[in-house]
């Protein structure tokens, strides 16, 4: 996932990780409670309203597309949450400069800004709030990777590649959401 950084809104992307878990269509979601999400949800931050719509529509969309191909599937996750939430700066929405939202919190308000995903070994795709059509990270000149990180790692790029700097420890924010989603009922681990 590489981080925000302050740059013209029509340079960010968007893929959070309402995104990453988004495109988690594998396995994981296997273990999602939609319904016990949803009640934890509403005991976290109230009557969900409209948000409830865009979270029962996210969990259609998770059951429908199990056997699509995985492009497929990357384009029908990016069109949905481009029709779904809008960008609004972190500032606005949370009060906060840099917040990272879970994905029940980005459909519960149905908004949120950009914080975006990598692979260390692969050229990555750039799913983006502003243009539907996904485009591998060479193809995005506009764009300025600052880290990447996954489950194996944190790596930040170079003029030789990216290197392994570390683990998603280091990922405060990042960790918070783990912390978060988990409070919400998803099936996560955290790493303390």
């Amino acid at each position: 996932m590489a981080a925000p950084f302050p740059v013209p809104r029509s340079l960010r992307w968007l893929c959070s990780a309402l995104l990453l878990a988004g495109l988690m269509l594998g396995g994981l979601q296997a273990d999602w409670d939609f319904a016990q999400i949803s009640r934890r949800a509403q005991a976290l931050y109230g009557p969900l309203g409209e948000g409830q719509q865009r979270i029962d529509a996210w969990q259609q969309l998770l059951a429908t597309q199990k056997q699509t191909p995985e492009l497929e599937q990357l384009k029908v996750v990016n069109l949905f949450f481009n029709k779904r939430v809008r960008y609004v700066e972190d500032i606005d929405l949370w009060r906060q400069v840099d917040y990272w939202e879970t994905p029940i919190q980005a459909l519960w308000k149905g908004a949120g800004d950009c914080e975006d995903y990598a692979t260390p070994d692969a050229m990555p795709l750039v799913l983006d709030s502003l243009i539907d059509g996904i485009l591998p990270a060479s193809q995005r000149t506009d764009l300025l990777p600052v880290y990447s990180f996954n489950a194996e790692g944190l790596w930040l790029p170079g003029a030789k590649g990216n290197k392994k700097v570390g683990d998603t420890k280091r990922l405060s924010r990042w960790q918070d959401v783990l912390k978060k989603m988990q409070a919400e009922g998803f099936p996560v681990e955290t790493t303390n």
